[in-house]
């Protein structure tokens, strides 16, 4: 994969399809991308990536990243993204459909 690329990501039953943030030898979410992946609400990643950080699985520092994303006002805003290794991880935690077609 090359550096920046956006690479698309479509479900099982082709009801979803995300742009999925390349750089590197890894994929980079944000919460909202990460919602949508799962099916779930961005409160619900939110409190599995922050576990992963408090029982020490993941470094936050080494896996996650500011992005500037443009917003539907034009106007660029911070965004933290989560690389693969968080993705996996709350893909594990997520209870849900999508969260058990992820780990399939």
């Amino acid at each position: 994969m090359k550096k920046n690329e956006i690479v698309l990501f479509e479900t099982n039953d082709k009801s979803k399809l995300l742009s999925v943030q390349m750089d590197g030898n890894t994929v980079w979410l944000s919460q909202a991308q990460m919602a949508e992946l799962f099916d779930t609400t961005k409160q619900n990643v939110s409190l599995h990536a922050n576990n992963c950080f408090k029982e020490g699985e993941l470094d936050r520092n080494s896996v996650v990243k500011d992005f500037l994303t443009t917003a539907t006002d034009g106007k660029q805003y911070k965004t933290k993204h989560y690389n693969l290794d968080v993705i996996i991880s709350v893909g594990y935690r997520v209870k849900s459909k999508r969260g058990v077609e992820f780990r399939q």
